[in-house]
């Protein structure tokens, strides 16, 4: 063999056992991120995509346990490989239709500010980001309704919606959404629901999840017919609601829930002066429940004499539990009651934990559960000071405040609040180990 053939041998060797080196080594290993422990007190891992997922600064928090966790742990971006679509009045796209048509896996489709009238969509894309950029867009359904059931409908999707108003949803049969999401993921945050016959209204599959965040519902329709829930979840997976609020009620309800488990963390939901809301928190068919740093109230106007509801219409999961701590209840009727547990209509034993609650006015409060009921302080509304906004705080020289005892766990959640809502809407951290009050507001 002479030289050159050699040489050639020699290249083709090596490029061949490069190969198969290659191919038998391992993959990268994914990183994950950094790994940090919540206000919750919980485990999270933390990614910087190099595009937004939803958040101001791009984070994701993976939240792995608790009543406030994370449930789905990606979110479609356009970093990782998807498009974004913009909509707007002096765009290519200038409807969501055609955004919705155009539109595929993994997509991002942002919204400009405005007004976006008869514009009701059926989202059919596995995994999407909607969100509005700027000033939060308005859709306006002005007669127009997808399928009858609303706004938008939501088939089946890992989808996050973020910074989109939606108003005026009417269909035939009373139930017109805002968003009518039946099955999939679905987060949404910092959006808002107004003059909806629903603010948001789920299916019945019982693998879905919802989690808002940081939004607003209200306004509720006084026209006849049905029952205006602003938020209603069926016999889903789990809800999550943390940092909203929800008033100006009528007949129906401000959150109604039929999930597996709830969880209603510091949440703003009282019905406000004229409302006309019936409970301001029902969970009819039980449950696993967890309320916990939510300034709930009722008006003198309202349509039922129950703040919360647990269990009226009977037992539909194996597991029920109500933990009811460190919230804020506001009774403005003479005869309300601040909770209602139909324990002849739930299993034998089934758990209502009262613990560490502010009753503010002159309605009953009987758990009329076995449990734990600890803590609960009674005082009249003249006693309540207006803080940041709220009217709803103990005043600094108040003999309660600072003296709550720690609530305690179960099921390995700590059920004292990490955070309080804050105005307008969302949430602001509490310090770790600061003296608690009863109540919601510290």
């Amino acid at each position: 063999m002479n030289h050159a053939r050699l040489c050639t041998a020699v290249l083709i060797l090596k490029f061949f056992t490069f190969d198969v080196l290659a191919q038998a080594l391992p993959p990268v290993p994914a990183e994950l991120g950094t790994i940090r422990r919540n206000e919750q007190g919980q485990l999270e891992v933390i990614r910087r995509p190099a595009a937004s997922q939803g958040t101001a600064d791009g984070v994701v928090a993976d939240k792995v346990a608790g009543p406030g966790r994370t449930l789905e742990k990606k979110w479609p971006n356009a970093a990782a490989g998807g498009r974004t679509l913009v909509v707007g009045p002096q765009e290519q796209i200038r409807t969501i239709a055609e955004a919705a048509r155009l539109a595929r896996d993994g997509d991002t489709i942002e919204i400009l500010p405005g007004e976006y009238r008869q514009q009701a969509v059926v989202w059919l894309q596995g995994r999407l980001t909607v969100r509005g950029r700027g000033k939060r867009p308005v859709f306006i359904a002005d007669g127009d309704h997808a399928e009858g059931k609303g706004l938008w409908v939501v088939r089946n999707a890992e989808m996050l919606i973020e910074n989109i108003e939606f108003r005026g949803a009417r269909v035939p049969d009373g139930n017109g959404a805002g968003i009518r999401f039946e099955r999939g993921h679905l987060r949404i945050v910092r959006c808002a629901f107004f003059d909806n016959e629903m603010g948001i209204l789920t299916g019945n599959v019982a693998d879905s999840v919802l989690e808002v965040e940081d939004s607003e519902f209200g306004q509720a329709p006084r026209h006849a017919g049905g029952l205006h829930h602003l938020l209603y979840a069926g016999t889903i997976a789990r809800l999550s609601v943390r940092g909203s609020r929800l008033q100006q009620g009528f007949r129906g309800h401000l959150i109604k829930s039929r999930a597996r488990e709830s969880s209603i963390l510091y949440n703003l939901l009282v019905d406000g002066v004229g409302g006309r809301a019936s409970y301001e928190l029902e969970f009819p068919n039980g449950g696993l429940a967890w309320v916990i740093g939510n300034v709930i109230g009722q008006s003198a106007t309202t349509d039922n004499r129950d703040l919360v509801s647990y269990g009226a219409e009977g037992r539909h999961w194996p597991d029920n539990a109500l933990y009811l701590a460190h919230n804020t209840l506001i009774d403005d009727t003479v005869d309300g009651r601040f909770l209602r547990v139909w324990s002849d209509r739930l299993p034998a034993g089934s758990e209502v934990w009262a613990i560490n609650n502010l009753l503010v006015g002159r309605g009953a409060f009987m758990p009329q559960a076995p449990g734990r009921h600890d803590g609960n302080q009674s005082i009249d509304r003249a006693m309540l000071l207006d803080a940041d906004g709220l009217v709803f705080a103990l005043p600094q020289n108040s003999p309660l405040r600072g003296k709550a005892k720690p609530p305690g766990s179960v099921r390995e959640q700590n059920l004292a609040p990490a955070a309080e809502f804050h105005l307008p809407v969302g949430t602001r951290p509490l310090a770790a180990g600061m003296p608690l009050s009863v109540g919601a507001l510290q």
